[in-house]
């Protein structure tokens, strides 16, 4: 651990020092990143660029998977700094290193295809009336350099050699990351290997580089460096929009893929509520404390009508959240900001608690409320996501009320139905709805975890993400660092490297 930021191939050091905040074990001390060592690594990976985005496919390929078996080499040393750094578990770690490994290969697999291409071709039509056609070819291509910004609650799978990451690096683009101080050792880890794997591969040092903390100033200077072409961030919906809208003031502005916030509703439908109430409840419970809640896919909120069988669900529920261990959370700002959002609902008007949360400092225990869907429409607050282990039940007197609520939402990454069969009339309803308001519709499961692969989309309308025909995770996500381009005319011995 050296505790510098990586710029094109050298371990450089930064104006000023932070201290990590561990949950055990001593605080290490890095090196704070600046604007200067940003333009440095931009000026590099635009460099990088001009190889690295006209490399093969197999090139490209090979250096996804290198990166994944230097991630795994360090695999221990990983998932001691990591379980200090963040408090969670090396079980956890171990099974987030396995999916950030398997997606680097699953990329590497599927551009060695080189179906992502999309490759379109007509052919001339010279004697064609009125007018003749040229021959046309089309192909995406990669946009250049590329941001990510390193998620908290994701120190593998969403950060340094995460989906994004791995997917702008799949497309042909480069790679500048901005570490999250949450978990700076990690970051530094994983840069490692990343960086032993260009080297490996004998690639342009600029294809990636690690920064290292530096708040506001490297986000900004990021975000607005001329050289990048895009930008990947996960994290809240305050920081997302300002970078966001930073993005597009810029005189050239660029798409930001933004992944926000989201209380992942989910519907339980009458037949469903009387034949396995207390089974559905036992299954949201667990998914909702699923990590202390601090999952984006975290399920926040559920509908359900009114009645006896809603009290059997809501008795289990509250059984078992009861009962749930006190979990550690990532960051002690974090934890702060779920006390005191859990705080503000319960003490709302209209709100009954059934869980009091009662945990404090950097711990966090589960807290449940109920209210009336008159309530839940009377306070806007209650439809936004409070990121942690809490979880809303809103009681529905009128059935048409489910669709009625399902179209008040605002986007979200995930929303769930649980259905059985004599619930498909109101389900079919509801469903034209659900798929307007996210990018993944779920029957009869919960949504915490998602499954990297072709068919996935993570993403959904704002404030869920910021572009709403993305996912950043699944292979679809390389197509967010691509651009089509029409080859009009192409000689044989002028052929782009495809």
């Amino acid at each position: 651990m050296n505790g510098h930021s990586l710029i094109a191939g050298k371990w450089l050091t930064g104006e000023g020092d932070f201290q990590s905040a561990p949950t055990t074990g001593d605080a290490k001390t890095y090196s704070m990143g600046t604007a200067e060592l940003v333009d440095q690594a931009c000026i590099a990976a635009e460099e990088a660029f001009w190889s690295f985005g006209y490399s093969s496919r197999n090139e490209r390929a090979d250096f996804l998977e290198r990166i994944a078996d230097e991630i795994e080499g360090r695999g221990a040393e990983i998932t001691e700094i990591g379980s200090a750094e963040t408090g969670l578990p090396a079980a956890r770690l171990e099974g987030e290193r396995g999916r950030t490994t398997g997606q680097l290969r699953l990329f590497a697999a599927h551009i060695r295809k080189g179906d992502y291409l999309d490759l379109r071709h007509d052919p001339a039509l010279p004697d064609r009336q009125p007018l003749p056609r040229p021959h046309l070819k089309m192909a995406q291509r990669p946009i250049g350099p590329v941001a990510v910004f390193g998620a908290s609650n994701f120190p593998l799978a969403f950060s340094t050699a995460g989906g994004d990451t791995a997917a702008a690096l799949a497309a042909g683009c480069p790679v500048v990351v901005k570490g999250h101080t949450a978990h700076p050792g990690t970051g530094e880890i994983v840069a490692e290997a990343v960086d032993a794997a260009r080297r490996a591969c004998d690639l342009h040092p600029g294809v990636f580089s690690f920064v290292q903390g530096g708040g506001r100033v490297v986000g900004t200077t990021l975000v607005q460096h001329n050289y990048i072409k895009a930008v990947g961030f996960t994290g809240s919906l305050a920081g997302g929009r300002a970078l966001f809208d930073l993005c597009a003031a810029r005189p050239e502005p660029i798409p930001f893929f933004g992944e926000l916030g989201s209380v992942n509703p989910m519907f339980i439908l009458p037949e469903a509520l009387a034949a396995r109430g207390s089974e559905i409840a036992a299954g949201w419970a667990e998914s909702l404390t699923m990590g202390a809640g601090q999952f984006c896919t975290n399920p926040g909120l559920v509908l359900l009508p009114a009645g006896t069988a809603a009290n059997v669900f809501l008795d289990t529920a509250a059984k078992a959240l009861r009962e749930a261990d006190a979990q550690v959370m990532l960051t002690d700002g974090i934890a702060q900001a779920y006390h005191s959002g859990q705080s503000q609902i319960a003490t709302a008007e209209g709100v009954t608690t059934r869980v009091v949360e009662t945990a404090d400092g950097r711990n966090a225990r589960a807290a449940f409320h109920v209210v009336s869907a008159e309530v839940f429409r009377a306070i806007p607050n209650l439809a936004h996501e409070v990121f942690g282990p809490m979880g809303i039940a809103v009681l529905v007197d009128d059935l048409s009320d489910f669709v009625d609520m399902a179209k008040s939402f605002e986007g979200q990454l995930t929303a769930t139905v649980q259905m059985d069969a004599g619930d498909a009339e109101l389900a079919n309803r509801l469903l034209p709805v659900l798929e307007r308001k996210a990018g993944r519709v779920l029957f009869n499961g919960f949504p915490t975890g998602v499954e990297v692969a072709d068919s996935m989309v993570h993403g959904g309308p704002y404030p869920a993400s910021t572009n709403f025909g993305a996912t950043s995770v699944g292979t679809l996500s390389i197509r967010r660092f691509l651009r089509p381009v029409c080859y009009q005319n192409l000689p044989d011995v002028v052929q782009p490297i495809l």
